[in-house]
């Protein structure tokens, strides 16, 4: 009985748990920082692209 509640009162596992989901929190945070950042550099790459492209043809 003695090793039940001495379980239940330990609360390491609990902290760690709360460690795992901060973690979990921050990398889902900057996968969906990242993945608008690519779109936005894609598009300013596709923009210089054309310009150079335009600018090209017409020398």
């Amino acid at each position: 009985m003695k090793f039940i509640n001495k379980l239940i009162r330990d609360e390491a596992g609990a902290t760690a748990i709360e460690y795992g989901l901060i973690a979990a929190l921050i990398a889902v945070a900057a996968i969906t920082a990242m993945n608008g950042l690519g779109n936005q550099l894609k598009t300013t790459f596709n923009n210089t692209s054309s310009a150079m492209s335009g600018a090209n043809a017409g020398a």
